[in-house]
């Protein structure tokens, strides 16, 4: 079976610098100081392993006990102030680098909800909460429409089918650093694909029609 400590971590680095570059984007879209992109690049990438960690009471959140979790938000801040004159046009490069955190995150949630003794059910709810859950801190803060609730795009559905897939693999014995790769590569061209081609599920009510929400540059998209 595959041993996660180490590998963990590393996961979990990779989407916590990934979700923070997403942050530092839209902080950058919405003329934020640098400041801002800081605490926006932090907010959505440390807010669902926070939410993960209490949930879980796993003692104090891991990015308030390992330093190495300051690290991607301050590398995205300035990476994003220096290069961000050059890729402000392509916007596309916040869903791609968000749908990465996504994707990741999925994945270690629902590995730290299993470790933890959690059912498959709630470890692949957990695993949810964990991609969806700095997203969501994130829109809210900059006062965009959470993409969690965006009626022309599927958000929380790719992460939840990296959860099941992760659980399912984990539980028949078969998850491995080469199947935890197709997971991630799995959600994340589920996300884009939904992202660009406007996939999405029936509203809450039958008959409903869908209002034009403007163009793709009015949103995270």
């Amino acid at each position: 079976m595959f041993r996660f400590d180490s590998a963990l971590v590393w996961l979990d680095l990779a989407g916590v610098f990934f979700f923070a570059v997403s942050g530092s984007l839209l902080a950058a879209r919405k003329q934020f100081d640098i400041v801002g992109s800081l605490l926006l690049a932090s907010i959505v990438s440390l807010g669902g392993g926070v939410i993960r960690d209490i949930i879980i009471n796993a003692g104090p959140p891991v990015a308030f006990s390992n330093p190495a979790y300051l690290v991607p938000p301050l590398l995205a801040t300035f990476l994003v102030y220096f290069l961000f004159s050059s890729v402000q046009r392509y916007t596309a490069l916040l869903t791609l680098f968000d749908a990465g955190g996504l994707a990741l995150f999925c994945i270690t949630g629902t590995l730290k909800a299993i470790s933890a003794g959690l059912n498959p059910v709630a470890a692949i709810l957990l695993g949810v909460t964990t991609a969806v859950g700095g997203g969501l801190l994130r829109d809210i803060t900059a006062n965009e429409v959470p993409q969690l609730f965006n009626p022309r795009d599927l958000y929380a559905i790719p992460a939840f089918t990296g959860a099941a897939l992760t659980t399912l693999l984990w539980s028949t014995g078969s998850f491995n650093a080469f199947t935890a790769f197709a997971v991630a590569f799995i959600v994340f061209s589920f996300r884009v694909l939904a992202w660009r081609r406007s996939w999405h599920v029936p509203l809450a009510v039958r008959g409903w029609q869908r209002l034009g929400l403007g163009n793709r540059g009015d949103g995270i998209g």
